[in-house]
């Protein structure tokens, strides 16, 4: 995938990006660093992909 369409595909939190690489993941989580993952749907999709791939621990608090 061009780094343009992971970017684009990445750049608006209203658009689920579907399925996301750890790499496109950590990516996201920093583009979306200041949005919620309750309102963000971009940021909802990288977290996920990180704990899935065990390259993020959620606090027990958190909830998937």
């Amino acid at each position: 995938m061009f780094v343009t369409q992971v970017i684009s595909t990445i750049s608006r939190c209203s658009v689920d990006p579907g399925e996301l690489t750890p790499k496109q993941a950590h990516r996201a989580m920093q583009v979306h660093l200041n949005c919620s993952v309750d309102v963000c749907r971009v940021r909802r999709r990288a977290r996920r992909t990180l704990v899935e791939a065990r390259r993020m621990v959620l606090d027990e608090r958190a909830t998937p």
